[in-house]
């Protein structure tokens, strides 16, 4: 579900009349999930404002910079830095709960100036995909179980992040997974999470203390896809924000400590007839249906030439290695959590897929986007599966890239997807993370100055 259903400019106006809204922030999310945009006050907020921005802020690395010689990217993005105009999504419209005064934060669409949506947009491409499937008369459903971890205040990037002080004064020296008390530690700081969550109408559901020391995990509630990537990119800020509140950071980076457990964003996911609303994934009789083993298919296929989407910086392979929660190749199985997709035990109208593969520092309309993509390309080439997993995935051989670079040439190399996802994307997108990749390969590690300083 949105966080609205249906409402419109008149509604929006109402809504932040009655809540005495003073000031709105009017947000874009950006290739890296980062919101940017503007702020302004109540009374310039009109329908016919036609706010604008430059096209090239959905163009820039992590880091701020932007790719110079990589003639895709150019024939992209114009060279005369032209604007795009913004249009409120009304059903987005929610409080900022750690505002001083009433605020107001809404998501904006981008637009070219002939109406058209800019298809590098994260939101666009996610519409985009959808579409697809609206078109065969399919509604995917979408579930994010979202982990992260809470460190303590790290001002310095060379200093090693470690747990946060809890409420006994102590910070976490093992790992704690599903302690009530462990996650009892940080009440005030989830007492305000819930708070604000439940304030702009985010769902969420349950939350566990992960493996990792410090490491959370947050579950929505399941959904029609744009929704809960709207959920998803309004929690992230909104986690943050209520960690500085008490003197902590929370992160999504894939991988943030030496020795613990990464970070992923599993999705569970299904599709319905969109007229009848069951579930096709599961026959009449209630065993899976075809359709549910291609969707299996194409995810196997073309995960692989997704990753640069779902594990989207160098750090986020770090987190796929053996033994650690996270897959290391695409096998499939039921009720395995060692296998790239699981399969959970559920009735026929639950039948769903949980792609295990997505890491948490993962754009959440791009992720949705992407996985959704592969699972239609299964279902439109009629790929059959791999035999099922039955024992532990983690002895079998890498599937997946093991680097962001390797990864970035199997995601321009893939046709089908780029015809899915859009040409322009996939060329605006890679040749942003080539130049976070290269920037990266500017930096000198510790373990470089430790082992090879003297040593070689």
């Amino acid at each position: 579900m949105a966080i609205r259903e249906n409402f419109t400019y008149a509604d929006m106006d109402v809504w932040l009349n009655e809540k005495r809204v003073t000031e709105i922030e009017c947000l874009v999310p950006d290739l890296t999930g980062v919101a940017r945009g503007k702020i302004m006050p109540r009374t310039k907020f009109t329908e016919d404002r036609g706010m604008r921005m430059p096209e090239a802020v959905l163009g820039m690395t992590v880091t701020g910079n932007y790719p110079s010689g990589d003639a895709a990217y150019e024939r992209a993005i114009s060279a005369t830095d032209r604007d795009m105009i913004l249009r409120a999504d009304p059903n987005t419209i929610t409080l900022v709960p750690w505002a001083v005064d009433p605020t107001a934060q809404v998501i904006h669409d981008c637009h070219f100036s002939d109406g058209s949506l800019v298809d590098f947009a994260p939101r666009s491409v996610l519409r985009r995909v959808l579409k697809l499937y609206a078109d065969k008369g399919w509604s995917p459903i979408v579930a994010p179980e979202l982990e992260f971890y809470l460190t303590a205040k790290n001002i310095d990037p060379d200093i090693p992040l470690r747990p946060p002080v809890g409420r006994s004064g102590r910070s976490e020296t093992s790992r704690q997974v599903y302690s009530i008390d462990a996650v009892n530690e940080f009440d005030p700081l989830f007492e305000d999470i819930y708070d604000y969550c439940e304030l702009m109408q985010l769902d969420v559901d349950t939350l566990i203390h992960e493996i990792g020391a410090g490491q959370m995990e947050i579950n929505f509630l399941h959904g029609e896809p744009l929704g809960l990537a709207d959920k998803v990119f309004f929690f992230k800020r909104t986690l943050r924000e209520a960690a500085l509140k008490h003197d902590m950071y929370a992160t999504f980076m894939a991988k943030p400590m030496t020795g613990e457990p990464g970070s992923a964003m599993h999705i569970h996911q299904s599709v319905v007839d969109t007229k009848t609303g069951k579930n096709i994934f599961s026959k009449q009789d209630g065993t899976a249906s075809q359709a549910f083993s291609h969707y299996i298919g194409g995810l196997q296929r073309y995960m692989p030439a997704a990753m640069a989407i779902v594990a989207p910086y160098v750090n986020s392979y770090r987190r796929i290695v053996r033994h650690t929660a996270a897959p290391i190749n695409v096998q499939w199985g039921k009720d395995n959590r060692t296998v790239g997709f699981r399969v959970p035990e559920s009735g026929p109208q639950d039948r769903r897929i949980e792609n295990r593969v997505v890491g948490a520092d993962a754009n959440p309309y791009l992720a949705l986007a992407v996985t959704l993509a592969c699972g239609y390309l299964g279902m439109t080439e009629r790929l059959e599966p791999a035999p099922m997993m039955v024992d532990s995935a983690y002895h079998l051989d890498f599937q997946l890239p093991q680097s962001l670079a390797e990864a970035l040439q199997d995601l321009r190399n893939e046709t089908s997807l780029r015809q899915v996802l859009g040409d322009r994307f996939v060329d605006v997108y890679a040749a942003i993370k080539d130049l976070e990749h290269a920037e990266f390969m500017q930096v000198i590690s510790p373990w470089e100055r430790e082992h090879l300083l003297l040593h070689v």
